[in-house]
């Protein structure tokens, strides 16, 4: 009968670096580890700024809300799209983007600083009454 190939599993997750280079890690015990070795907390971020990125360069709240602002703009043919240059109408994918919005201000309700519930509104009632307007002139009268 042949013998069994054996192999060696490592364990790479990061955990290693605590044993050391005396060899792999022992399994987790049920004796918590002492609080130095815990992963330091991540500060909060500050999203108090207006402009899209903030000081620490990330995403923010209000950075989203201009993204689908932008999207819809440009479905009603309010900007050009980057891309070819050209504005167009297209009043579903405004919708959508409009929809989305509203969908963000009913589940960030409570978790939002004032300057972006502030910013939200603004740019929710603009787009709704140049969504009128957009879909009065294309109507047939």
């Amino acid at each position: 009968m042949a013998e069994k190939e054996s192999f060696k599993v490592t364990d790479r997750r990061g955990r290693a670096s605590e044993a050391g280079p005396a060899g792999p890690v022992a399994p987790p015990s049920a004796e918590p580890r002492p609080s130095s070795t815990r992963a330091p907390r991540a500060e909060p971020v500050d999203r108090s700024g207006v402009s899209g990125g903030g000081e620490t360069g990330g995403p923010t709240l209000q950075g989203l809300f201009m993204m689908f602002a932008s999207s819809a703009l440009i479905n009603l043919g309010e900007a050009a799209d980057p891309v070819p240059g050209e504005r167009r109408v297209d009043l579903e994918q405004a919708r959508e983007a409009i929809d989305v919005l509203l969908l963000l201000r009913d589940k960030t309700s409570g978790n939002r600083t004032e300057q972006e519930s502030k910013l939200l509104e603004e740019i929710v009632y603009d787009l709704q009454m140049r969504f009128v307007r957009a879909a009065e002139a294309g109507r047939p009268r």
